[in-house]
């Protein structure tokens, strides 16, 4: 074999691995964004590069793979279905604390489900590998929640809240919880599409 064939052969050898690498590379990244949705492009804003934020992606995989999460009974799934209908009559006559009591509930059915309850940014974490889509909602209903118990919020807000946790409620839930209520009613100019009816 001449010089030149070696190399020929290197050459080629090189190009095809690096396709390969390029190929696996681009795989990868497109089910991180097919898995986490807008939860991918807010990471990777939020990160130096987009290597680091598809490997703060993979982390949370790997973190979400040591839960032990459980479906809900059904019990427990009517019982938060009554427990959010309930919620929702009580928001018309004191709304600031159905906030309060909204982000609550959405709590207990974290930890219900097996996810951790601890630190706001750790249960996002968590939650992203699985309901990235509804994660959005959260946080606005995070926020809210916040300005709400330093008597920020207008009672606009308190509903736009209780909205975006429905939202989360739901996608934990795994059905819609009841019917929204006209206090619930989302306005499209202000809604995240998945709470638009």
């Amino acid at each position: 074999m001449s010089p030149t064939q070696v190399i020929v052969i290197v050459l080629v050898v090189l190009v095809i691995a690096a396709v390969a690498v390029a190929a696996r590379s681009y795989a990868r990244r497109r089910a991180l964004r097919s898995r986490f949705g807008p939860e991918y492009d807010r990471t990777v804003a939020e990160q130096d590069s987009r290597t680091a934020a598809e490997r703060e992606l993979r982390e949370r995989e790997r973190r979400h793979a040591e839960l032990t999460l459980t479906p809900l009974a059904p019990e427990s799934r009517a019982r938060y279905t009554a427990a959010w209908e309930e919620l929702q009559v009580r928001f018309v006559d004191s709304p600031a604390e159905t906030v309060g009591d909204a982000d609550e509930l959405v709590s207990r059915l974290i930890a219900e489900r097996g996810y951790p309850t601890g630190e706001f940014s750790d249960q996002i974490a968590h939650l992203s590998v699985e309901h990235a889509r509804t994660l959005g909602h959260y946080r606005d209903a995070h926020e809210i929640h916040l300005r709400n118990s330093r008597g920020e919020a207008s009672t606009e807000e308190l509903r736009q809240a209780v909205v975006h946790y429905r939202a989360l409620f739901a996608d934990l839930l795994g059905e819609e919880p009841v019917a929204a209520r006209p206090a619930e009613q989302p306005n499209p100019d202000t809604q995240h599409d998945a709470t638009s009816r």
